[in-house]
């Protein structure tokens, strides 16, 4: 039997909800006896409020779940203590050492990281960017220097603080902090040369910083009298999948590489699973070397050789530029190259 009380589900279903509505300051100021003038102060200049009463606000904003209005503070202060930052993909782990480092160097001094994906394509970053300069951020930190020419006018247009990263040009937006990736290329270059290898190759990603890399490699075996390598090119973000079809692709038209040079380290432990899967010996027969050093990097079997980015340290150079120009102190220079470093293990 049915109880006589309760309603058939879809009355229950049907039955309107009402909307919650937010706590507001006044509430909290009326759970701790204080004013909304005391509570504002509380959460915004707690060092300006005697113990006793931050406790009661302290407590009363506990028991409320009261969340301070930061837009309506930001529009009063000019300042919103969000920053911004766009990387081209959160799915490959070589940004996320710079992601964090930015995070944490923020938050220590009272700003947040608010993180958009943009891909490799600029239509997706210049539609980010018209979202984040609306909310007025009091910084943008960008992965890499290519930008859309309508991009580049909103960006200077703005008057925001921009930090350009993982990159490297004379003529930034604003800031820069980041390496040449031209220089990598020819850097691997020579020194694959300067090991006895010869018969190069590369697999990279289809992106534009790979792209200079690999240019500048083809450009510095010409230097050498070394034959041009062959390139073959695999979608963005790479995948160690990408890396095991890229070695068979390349040995099915030049069987006679000894040396391979991928655009990353999730390339580059394809080519060595795809090397051990067909019986080629690393280092012997075939040279492995990879793009970031990631911390997979140097437990693999053979350890890889690979290119090392400080990312830790260009994550905090662009907090430190963000949080100085916010703060009123220009930057002594506004372009920082941090270079990069070969790190030498077993795969070479």
């Amino acid at each position: 039997m049915s109880d006589p009380h309760s309603k058939p589900q879809a009355a229950l279903a049907a039955a309107p909800r009402r909307r919650p509505q937010s706590v507001t300051v006044s509430d909290v100021a009326r759970l701790a006896g204080v004013s909304a003038m005391t509570v504002s102060r509380a959460v915004n200049t707690p060092d300006q409020v005697p113990a006793a009463t931050l406790m009661k606000v302290q407590e009363a904003v506990a028991k409320t779940g009261y969340v301070p209005n930061l837009l309506a503070g930001g529009l009063r202060s000019n300042k919103s203590r969000l920053v911004a930052a766009l990387v081209p993909t959160l799915a490959g782990p070589v940004f996320m050492e710079t992601i964090q480092a930015l995070t944490a160097a923020l938050a220590e001094q009272g700003y947040q990281l608010m993180l958009g994906q943009s891909g490799y394509e600029n239509s997706r970053e210049d539609d980010l960017l018209g979202a984040i300069i609306g909310r007025r951020p009091d910084g943008i930190v960008l992965t890499g220097i290519m930008h859309s020419p309508e991009g580049r006018r909103r960006l200077l247009a703005a008057g925001i603080p921009v930090v350009e990263t993982w990159d490297l040009t004379p003529t930034p937006i604003d800031m820069l902090v980041g390496f040449s990736h031209t220089e990598v290329g020819r850097s691997v270059c020579d020194y694959l040369h300067a090991r006895g290898r010869r018969r190069l190759a590369v697999i990279g990603g289809d992106d534009e910083r790979s792209h200079r890399r690999n240019q500048a490699f083809v450009e510095a075996a010409a230097r050498l009298g070394i034959a041009p390598p062959p390139i073959h090119l695999v979608p963005a973000p790479t995948s160690l999948g990408s890396g095991r079809s890229g070695l068979r692709a390349l040995l099915a038209e030049h069987p006679d590489i000894d040396a391979i040079f991928c655009s990353s380290d999730l390339l580059a432990l394809g080519v060595l699973i795809e090397a051990q899967a067909q019986g080629i010996e690393v280092p012997g027969q075939l040279a492995v070397m990879g793009f970031g050093d990631l911390p997979l990097a140097r437990d693999l079997h053979p350890a890889l050789t690979t290119v090392r980015i400080d990312g830790t340290r260009i994550g905090r150079q662009a907090a430190r530029y963000i949080v100085d120009c916010a703060q009123g102190r220009p930057p002594e220079s506004r372009v920082m190259d941090l270079g990069f470093s070969i790190i030498e293990r077993a795969s070479v």
